[in-house]
């Protein structure tokens, strides 16, 4: 007898609205506020961080503190470590200082441009002189050679060892993972806060600022390191290693030569952030032409700063290009070894000659005031735009308004909040882009502000950080989008672009302090200007980026322009769009900060107040809450790649 099988029951489908993985996630993290807030709301209440959640760090921070500097002259540390790490600094910057001054003038200049000739070719030689002519011209030629020695050693220091950590976390899966939140806490953290506890150590001079800036510039180059040596051809390695070789044999002959431009990328972007580095350095004491732009900007004189902003800017421009030129020419065949020894022979012919004509010093009749010029220019917009200004007000009524119709009702509104819903918001906002570790670590992050008992100011830093960063994406992706449809545009707004991002950060403050005065909004601004070039490149690159048979397929079907742009590139252009709010994100911050100079308030203030009075526990609580708040920011704006087969 045949036996009838019931069907098999089958599981009801989930509502249409749960089908969606960002409700689904907002749904989850609703229950699990139900539950959790209302404990969290009774047994801490109130707006502000519950002052029980707090660990109270400025005890031991003090302690250590005033054991550093009772031990520095003492504590065999210092004398048979520290003190021969600084003497080593000291003697490498003076010989290199030296060596640039018996060349001279005419014989530094000779190098440079042939370097750069057998790197990239004629233009760059032409241009690379011309840059280092016009330091002189600037009267900056003394100060030029002190950075350059400064950053030919903090550069050199800074490769060696970003390449030493780079190749561990390459060669290493457990030495990557341990090195990451390493090399993320570096990058997050602002340059103020590496200056004091390397003071306290080194004292104020020229060791704390090279090894500061090692700190700061050192992260790029271990990650591009990393990434170079984790990323060679799989089937190389493979084909090296059948023929028997070791595994030194195979870093040597295979992994570096096939890392070689990553490499290359590495020295640019740490001499990059070593010149960045430059005028902030000279807070304790690295002289050159950093000293020279807080100078001015201790006594807000415009054209002194420009003076010394230009050259810094040239050595930027000139060591990119060169830099770079040389990476993208690595797989070319290019000139044989002769070529170099005759430019170096040329270069030291031309030293030679040089200094026999008695051309080693600039000659002062050569020099070119700016100064004055640029001063009255800013006298004049100061007096005419500043206040008073018909219809639409003055620059001071500008940042008044501003203040106090975004920036005050923005940090009013993020104190007032509970502190449990603004870890709700975190968590929501970080789940939504990435996965449920991506929310944990933005939520930890989050909280850790409030342990170290910061709440309020980190609140402050980030109305700020929200504002400028609204303006600069409204700004920047306008931009972007105008650079990405016109080629001319993009060819007028690259050389506009190139200097406004190798402008030391300490430059934007003088000029926006003329014009807005001191507060918050001075700070903003600096910080949008500052940003703003990173956000327009990225931007421009991901829309010319888009695959162009999708245009051609949208254009077929009868789009204009704009439907084009709304309906096809934006939309591809995503990723790059999320990567240009995250970048954004982190340079806003870094302004942001340095603000505290200018009236800016909240951690920037705390970082510079801890530095100016040597009080560790002040300037480093206020830079760990940084750097909390920067991996916060970071999380919530970078999505996190998930894996096919595992939900978030």
């Amino acid at each position: 007898m045949a036996t009838i099988t019931a069907p098999t029951a089958q599981k009801p489908a989930p509502p249409g609205i749960l089908a969606n993985r960002a409700v689904r996630k907002l749904a989850i993290l609703a229950v699990a506020a139900a539950i959790l807030v209302p404990i969290a709301a009774t047994q801490w209440p109130g707006t502000p961080w519950p002052t029980p959640l707090t660990v109270d760090v400025s005890e031991p921070l003090g302690k250590a503190s005033d054991w550093i500097i009772d031990n520095r002259d003492s504590h065999p540390l210092f004398l048979y470590f520290f003190g021969h790490v600084s003497n080593v600094v000291v003697i490498a910057v003076r010989a290199v200082y030296l060596a640039l001054l018996a060349v001279g003038w005419a014989g530094v200049t000779a190098i440079g441009a042939l370097v750069a000739w057998r790197a990239a070719g004629v233009r760059l030689a032409l241009g690379t002189a011309a840059a280092f002519l016009a330091c002189g011209l600037l009267g900056m030629w003394v100060p030029t050679m002190q950075t350059l020695a400064l950053m030919v050693v903090a550069v050199l220091a800074s490769v060696v060892v970003g390449a030493l950590l780079g190749l561990a976390a390459g060669l290493s899966d457990r030495m990557d993972r341990v090195l990451r939140p390493v090399l993320d806490t570096m990058q997050v953290l602002p340059a103020f806060a590496y200056l004091l506890p390397v003071v306290l150590v080194f004292g104020i001079g020229v060791p704390a600022a090279v090894l500061a800036t090692v700190v700061y510039a050192a992260p790029p180059m271990a990650r591009l390191t990393s990434l170079g040596l984790r990323g060679a051809d799989k089937e190389v390695l493979e084909a090296v290693e059948s023929l028997g070789t070791t595994a030194r044999q195979r870093l040597l002959t295979a992994r570096i030569p096939l890392a070689r431009k990553e490499l290359l990328l590495g020295v640019n972007q740490t001499i990059m952030m070593a010149l960045s580095m430059a005028v902030i350095a000279s807070v304790i004491g690295a002289g050159g032409l950093g000293d020279r732009v807080y100078q001015a900007l201790a006594s807000v004189d415009v054209g002194a700063a420009l003076a010394a902003g230009i050259p810094i800017v040239l050595l930027a421009v000139v060591l990119d290009r060169v830099t770079g030129a040389a990476g993208e020419r690595l797989g070319e065949s290019g000139k044989s070894a002769v070529t170099w020894l005759y430019a170096l022979v040329v270069a030291a012919a031309v030293a030679v000659a040089g200094r026999l004509a008695g051309f080693l010093d600039w000659p002062d009749g050569w020099e070119v005031d700016i100064a004055e010029p640029v001063n009255r220019a800013v006298d004049w917009m100061t007096a005419h735009l500043y206040s008073g200004v018909p219809v639409v007000g003055g620059t001071a009524d500008w940042a008044a308004h501003f203040t106090s119709w975004v920036l005050n009702p923005l940090r009013d509104g993020l104190q007032w909040l509970p502190w449990w819903s603004v870890l709700l918001i975190v968590a929501a906002l970080a789940w939504l882009i990435g996965t449920w570790r991506t929310a944990l670590t933005a939520v930890l992050a989050m909280a850790a502000i409030g342990v170290l008992g910061v709440w309020d100011p980190s609140l402050d830093t980030l109305s700020q950080v929200l504002a400028a960063v609204a303006v600069t994406l409204v700004v920047g992706f306008a931009t972007g989008i105008a650079a990405a449809r016109s080629d001319r545009f993009e060819r007028v707004l690259r050389p506009v672009l190139d200097v406004f991002q190798t402008m030391p950060q300490f430059v934007y403050l003088i000029p926006v302090v003329a014009l807005f005065g001191v507060g918050r909004a001075p700070a903003v601004a600096a910080a949008v200007v500052y940003a703003l070039p990173a956000v327009v490149r990225i931007t421009t690159q991901g829309l010319r980026q888009v695959d162009p048979a999708a245009l051609e397929s949208a254009r077929s079907l009868g789009a204009t322009s704009g439907q084009q742009l709304r309906q096809v590139q934006l939309p591809l252009a995503r990723p790059a769009l999320l990567l240009a709010l995250n970048q954004g994100v982190v340079l806003v911050l870094a302004v942001v900060i340095i603000g505290g100079l200018v009236g800016g308030g909240a951690l920037g203030y705390q970082v510079v107040f801890g530095l100016a009075q040597g009080d560790l526990a002040t300037g480093l609580v206020a830079g760990a809450a940084i750097v909390c708040l920067g991996l916060m920011l970071d999380r919530v704006t970078q999505p996190t790649e998930r894996r096919a087969k595992k939900g978030a």
